[in-house]
């Protein structure tokens, strides 16, 4: 697992993880399912890579899961309340790269 080290005039205030994970995004009127790939994840944030379109400002919601290697126990599912603070395109196969903080989480039991 490689952790990302902050640049010196980075604002970042906890640790990255570049962590390839599955997750699952809601956002939008219609709060619609989307898949999506995370780059990197934080206690404050993450970033992921989705095929369609989200806006800077966004609310979303998104559920996770923390592998061992993360948690330390076992995995561990993991849903997010947030908002989309950047929206960048370039990603692997013309994938946006989304950027978002998380407001509020919330452990998930195993059955959900």
């Amino acid at each position: 697992m490689a952790e990302t080290q902050p640049e010196e005039n980075d604002k970042r205030a906890t640790r990255r993880f570049a962590l390839r994970l599955p997750v699952s995004v809601r956002y939008g009127e219609n709060e619609q399912e989307h898949a999506a790939q995370t780059r990197d994840v934080s206690a404050r944030g993450i970033c992921f890579y989705i095929d369609s379109a989200i806006q800077a400002g966004s609310a979303i919601d998104f559920t996770l899961t923390l592998p061992p290697e993360i948690t330390l126990t076992e995995s561990i599912r993991v849903r997010c309340k947030g908002r989309v603070v950047r929206v960048e395109g370039g990603g692997p196969a013309s994938k946006m790269a989304v950027a978002a903080v998380i407001d509020e989480y919330e452990f998930l039991a195993d059955s959900q």
